[in-house]
């Protein structure tokens, strides 16, 4: 079973699914939203994916400014 996936995972599939998988996929979602709808969650969706990032980009920020804030105050200690 390993052996599948692993050889999937080295001819480029994402999560297990093929050409086919993807595009059986996108004919459902046409089929679901309308092809009129699809620049309004295509737009919906990459905003979502921009401010994730920006949230993580930010939480490992103020992450770091925590830990260089915690170094500080232990060397003034020492």
């Amino acid at each position: 079973m390993d052996a599948v996936f692993h050889l999937q995972q080295k001819e480029g599939f994402m999560f297990g699914l093929g050409m086919p998988e993807l595009i059986v996929i996108l004919v459902i979602i046409v089929i679901i939203f309308g092809a009129g709808k699809l620049p309004e969650i295509g737009a919906g969706i990459g905003k979502g994916i921009t401010n994730f990032k920006k949230a993580t980009r930010e939480s490992a920020e103020e992450a770091k400014k925590i830990e260089d804030e915690k170094k500080g105050d232990e060397s003034k200690e020492a």
